[in-house]
């Protein structure tokens, strides 16, 4: 009997709490604040990793990425066949 007079006490306040959420809005300027602070914080790194040397190690372990992009692939495949046409 307590475990169910639980569940309903717990499900009475989160249906409760439900309605509060649904009906509670803020301004715009907060959103604005917000999405500003979200942008901030999801881009940390890349504008403060300058400042902390942090950019340095991420720039290493970024480099074996760009050589292996289709791009340098296609590039070097070029510069090969030119070398081998101007041998021959």
């Amino acid at each position: 009997m307590r475990v169910w007079l639980a569940c309903f006490l717990v499900l009475f306040a989160l249906a409760e709490l439900f309605d509060w959420v649904k009906e509670f809005t803020l301004p715009l300027p907060i959103y604005i604040l917000g999405g500003a602070f979200l942008a901030v914080a999801s881009n940390y790194d890349k504008l403060f990793g300058f400042y902390f040397g942090h950019a340095t190690s991420q720039a290493t372990l970024e480099q074996p990425l760009l050589d292996d992009s289709p791009s340098l692939r296609i590039s070097h495949s070029v510069e090969e066949s030119q070398k081998s046409e101007i041998k021959s």
